[in-house]
């Protein structure tokens, strides 16, 4: 259901999902994203604003730095699943190939089934952050993990949070490994809905029609 393109280097990487809707994106489209509207993501896919550099960050360079060993502790949590990653790779849907993923990792469970592995990382800093972790996904994670299903057709997927904060006046730093299970089988009205939608705002960047503005919600 999709076909990989392999790039050399994180450059030609960054340069090719700008070509389609990627994970971090379809938030936006629906007013999930919690920093950017469909009417920001537009402008950035039809070439009238730059996306913003934000690879500086220091909460970026940690999740950046910190994805390959979580991917290897997720493998030894869970032997049971074959791990797989291949670095500046993307997917495009074949049906729909403005649709695209870029995987934290490929799993293959006991029964031969194909699944994703999303990898998160967190510092919450109020309880009405950790509250949006507790016992669910943060929306537009949700989000993310459902377009990267409509991408690859796979049957499951894993979701691996490593939630970090602070205690003892900013000196015992602790952190919080919570797992998320997502069969397709169980969230395939929520797919059913989402599709269109991306299909609809690709159509205003293909034709140069802004679409009409959806608020993140906050």
């Amino acid at each position: 259901m999709f076909w990989a393109v392999d790039l050399p280097d994180r450059a030609a990487w960054a340069a090719e999902r700008r070509k389609g809707i990627g994970g971090s994106d379809a938030a936006a489209i629906i007013g999930r994203h919690p920093s950017r509207s469909n009417v920001d993501l537009y402008l950035e896919k039809t070439g009238q604003v730059e996306p913003a550099d934000i690879g500086d960050r220091p909460y970026v360079r940690y999740g950046i730095a910190a994805e390959p060993l979580i991917r290897d502790l997720f493998a030894l949590d869970y032997p049971e699943y074959r791990v797989e990653y291949h670095e500046n790779r993307i997917l495009r849907c074949k049906e729909f190939p403005f649709l695209q993923a870029s995987l934290d990792g490929e799993l293959t469970d006991p029964a031969g089934r194909r699944g994703i592995l999303e990898i998160k990382t967190s510092s919450p800093m109020t309880a009405a952050q950790w509250k949006k972790w507790d016992g669910r996904i943060p929306d537009h994670y949700y989000i993310q993990v459902l377009h990267y299903l409509i991408v690859t057709g796979y049957q499951f997927a894993v979701l691996r949070a490593h939630l970090t904060g602070t205690w003892e006046d900013r000196r015992d730093r602790r952190t919080f490994v919570r797992h998320y299970f997502i069969e397709r089988s169980e969230v395939e009205e929520d797919l059913r809905w989402l599709l269109p939608q991306e299909t609809r705002f690709w159509k205003h960047v293909e034709e140069g029609r802004r679409p009409p503005l959806v608020l993140p919600e906050l």
